[in-house]
């Protein structure tokens, strides 16, 4: 997993991209983070664990992930990678949906070549419900420009959420309501550097 890692780190740098879409992938490790004791609360290597995604629309590239807590730290850390993935210089069309944290990680890192907007589904059920399983009905979607000259045509998040059930197929430690999730965060890590690996230099697309 270490070496998957760290191939992936070296290979994926200064890509020209044209279409890119990030999100966030709910999973735990060892329990949800609704279950920990009191003395585990403190404790980043167990409960939720999101792994943060970025691929390329047309050719479906993973072009950084992290995993992390849902927080800004590790948003900021995502973003960096995302940085080192693409091109200085070489604009392209950022998509996220409407996570707090991610317009000022991305004007921080990308300022100098992503057209970035927001694309947020507005769904019958609450956020919580929505996110942990099944989604409610779709009631509309909100496109919202948020620094550059995004094409608000083209903005959309559809590919990376069909990322998303890619990556929950194949790695099972995301599959939902089964006993497969990892018991240590180490574990859950080295499994999506795996995957990922052979994602984007095995599989035929």
């Amino acid at each position: 997993g270490e070496n998957c890692e760290r191939f992936l780190t070296e290979r994926i740098r200064n890509h020209k991209v044209a279409d890119v879409q990030l999100d966030e992938i709910w999973g735990y490790v060892q329990k949800k983070e609704g279950h920990k004791y009191g003395e585990e609360q403190d404790r980043e290597d167990i409960g939720d664990a999101y792994t943060f995604i970025a691929t390329e629309r047309t050719t479906k590239l993973v072009l950084a992930w992290h995993l992390g807590k849902r927080n800004y730290e590790n948003t900021e850390t995502f973003i960096d990678k995302l940085r080192h993935a693409t091109m200085k210089g070489e604009r392209f069309q950022l998509c996220t949906d409407g996570f707090t944290p991610y317009p000022t990680a991305i004007a921080t890192a990308l300022h100098d070549r992503a057209d970035y907007s927001q694309v947020v589904k507005v769904y019958s059920k609450k956020e919580e419900g929505r996110e942990r399983y099944s989604p409610g009905d779709f009631v509309s979607v909100e496109k919202t420009p948020i620094f550059g000259e995004p094409d608000l045509k083209r903005a959309t998040t559809s590919h990376i959420e069909r990322q998303n059930g890619t990556l929950r197929q194949w790695c099972k430690r995301l599959t939902r309501l089964t006993y497969a999730f990892s018991k240590k965060w180490e574990n859950l890590k080295a499994a999506l550097a795996l995957h990922l690996v052979y994602y984007n230099f095995c599989r035929v697309h």
